[in-house]
C-alpha cells in the first residue's frame, strides 16, 4: 500500500458514475474533485459524506460519521475500507432517441394506414448525487450514457407514441404536415417526462423531436406522396380528376372501332354525364352529342317528317318504307319565310333579307317567330325563355340554360296562363 493514495477520475464524459475500485483507503488519502464532478463516501452500503471541486484528505477525523463507524483498538491512525463514487454534474446535451418500431397510425385526413417513426435528442444532468446512486445505479461500477438510455427508454416511448397518436387524432393533421407540429411536441413531451427523470435525480434540461416520418418504402406513403402530387399538377393546369377521367374516356371512345353512337355507348358517355361533370367539360360532351345526333339521325320521313337513323329502311313513327316514299335526309337548302328565297340550312341569317333562321326542331323549316308549330310539320316550336330568351321546347317547365321557370303564370293568383293572353281568368288580373 502507498503511504499517501489520490483517488480522481478523468473517464469519458459520457459516464454519469463511476465507481473507484480499491476499497482500502489509507490515512491521509487524497480525494481530488473536479469542478463538474461530485464524490461520495460509502461505508457498508451507507453514504456518509459528499465532496464537492477540490482537493480532500480522507482520514476518520474529518469523516464525523465515519468516526462512530470504523473501531479503532489504539485510536492511531490506520487504514479503514470504503467506496469512493463519482459522478458527472456536467450538462449532457447530446443523448440520442429513436424509435426502434414504426408506429401504425391511420391518417385522419387522408385515412389511409401509414407507419410512422421519430427520433432526436435530449439534455441532463444530475441534480441529486445522492438519489441518483441510491435509486439508479446501485451496485454496477459504471453508469453510462448508453445505460441511462435503455432505462428510460420505455417511459419516453411511451409518452412519445401517445402524444403523436393525439395530435394525429385531435388536431386533424396528416402525417405530412406532422414536422410543422414538431416544437409543440417536444415541449409536450418535456413536460411529461421531466417528473419520471427527477424522481431518480436527474434534471431534464431540454427535449427535441428532430422528425416525425414514414419510411421511405412504405407503400401507403408512396400513394398518398403520387396522389398529392398528382392533385398539384391538376391544380396547376386547371381541371379536377373527373375532368380529366372524361377526357381519357373521350380519348378511348374515338379510337374505338364502329359507329360514333355504339362508341358512346360503349364508353358510357351521354348526354348526361357531360352536364355532370360541369363547367366547360359538360359544355364539351353535350355540344358533342348535339353534333352527333344530327349527324347520326338525318334522315326524314316524308310523310310524317320524323326523323330516322341515316341507315333505317323504315320510319319509326308511320313504318312507311324510307326507299319507297323516298325519304332522304335534311334538305341542304330551305326557303325563308319572310322573302321566300333559299337559303342554306344551316345559316343563322337568311343572306337575302337577313331575318334570322328560325329552324323546326323536327324538320328544319324556317319560321316566324310568333310561330307556335311549324308551317311545314306542324311540330310545336321552342318558345324563349322569359328570363333567360334561350329557345326551349314548349313542353319542358324548366329552361335547361338558366333553370328558370318556363311556365306563364299570374303575378297575383299564380294561376298557369297561356301566350297571349291578357287577363288572368281566375282573378281577372291583366297580365303584361
Amino acid at each position: 500500500m502507498a503511504i499517501i493514495d489520490v483517488i480522481k477520475y478523468d473517464g469519458s464524459p459520457d459516464v454519469f458514475a463511476w465507481k473507484y475500485p480499491n476499497h482500502e483507503l489509507g490515512t491521509w488519502t487524497q480525494l481530488i474533485v473536479n469542478e463538474s464532478q461530485e464524490a461520495i463516501l460509502y461505508k457498508g452500503g451507507q453514504a456518509l459524506d459528499r465532496y464537492t471541486a477540490g482537493r480532500h484528505t480522507l482520514s476518520t477525523a474529518n469523516i464525523p460519521i465515519l468516526n462512530h463507524i470504523v473501531n479503532l483498538p489504539f485510536g492511531g491512525d490506520s487504514p479503514f475500507t470504503a467506496e469512493v463514487w463519482y459522478v458527472n454534474k456536467l450538462h449532457s446535451l447530446n443523448i440520442k432517441w429513436g424509435t426502434r418500431a414504426p408506429l401504425q397510425l391511420q391518417d385522419p385526413k387522408y385515412q389511409l394506414f401509414v407507419k410512422v417513426r421519430s427520433f432526436g435528442q435530449f439534455g441532463i444532468q444530475v441534480d441529486d448525487a445522492r438519489k441518483f446512486l441510491g435509486k439508479l445505479v446501485g451496485t454496477l461500477p459504471e453508469f453510462n450514457q448508453e445505460t441511462l438510455t435503455d432505462y428510460f427508454r420505455g417511459v419516453l416511448m411511451m409518452n412519445i407514441h401517445e402524444l403523436i397518436s393525439s395530435y394525429f387524432v385531435h388536431r386533424k393533421i396528416s402525417i405530412l404536415e406532422i414536422n410543422a407540429y414538431i416544437s409543440d411536441i417536444s415541449k409536450h413531451i418535456q413536460e411529461r417526462v421531466a417528473p419520471a427523470f427527477e424522481e431518480y435525480g436527474i434534471r431534464l434540461l431540454n427535449f427535441y423531436v428532430d422528425s416525425v416520418n414514414t419510411p421511405e418504402d412504405d407503400p401507403a406513403t408512396i400513394r398518398l406522396r403520387e396522389a398529392l402530387a398528382k392533385r398539384a399538377e391538376m391544380d396547376i393546369i386547371g381541371f379536377t380528376y373527373q375532368q380529366e377521367r372524361t377526357f381519357d374516356t373521350l380519348g378511348q371512345a374515338a379510337k374505338n372501332e364502329g359507329g360514333i353512337q355504339s362508341d358512346l355507348m360503349g364508353a358510357g358517355i351521354g348526354l348526361s354525364m357531360g352536364y355532370g361533370v360541369g363547367g366547360s367539360i359538360g359544355g364539351a360532351v353535350s355540344r358533342l352529342a348535339d353534333e352527333l345526333q344530327v349527324e347520326a339521325y338525318d334522315k326524314v320521313c316524308s310523310k310524317c317528317h320524323r326523323e330516322n337513323r341515316q341507315d333505317a329502311s323504315f320510319c319509326t313513327g308511320c313504318g312507311t318504307s324510307l326507299a319507297a316514299s323516298g325519304g332522304t335526309g335534311r334538305p341542304a337548302e330551305v326557303k325563308c319565310q319572310a322573302c321566300d328565297e333559299w337559303m342554306p340550312r344551316h345559316t343563322k341569317f337568311c343572306p337575302n333579307c337577313g331575318d334570322p333562321y328560325n329552324p323546326c326542331p323536327q324538320c328544319g323549316a324556317d319560321n316566324q317567330p310568333e310561330q307556335t308549330h311549324c308551317v311545314e310539320c306542324g311540330q310545336a316550336m321552342p318558345v324563349p325563355c322569359r328570363h333567360c330568351g334561350k329557345a326551349v321546347p314548349d313542353e319542358v317547365n324548366f329552361c335547361p340554360h338558366c333553370g328558370g321557370e318556363t311556365a306563364l303564370t299570374c303575378s297575383q293568383c299564380n294561376l298557369e296562363v297561356q301566350p297571349g293572353q291578357k287577363f288572368c281568368v281566375e282573378c281577372g288580373n291583366k297580365l303584361t
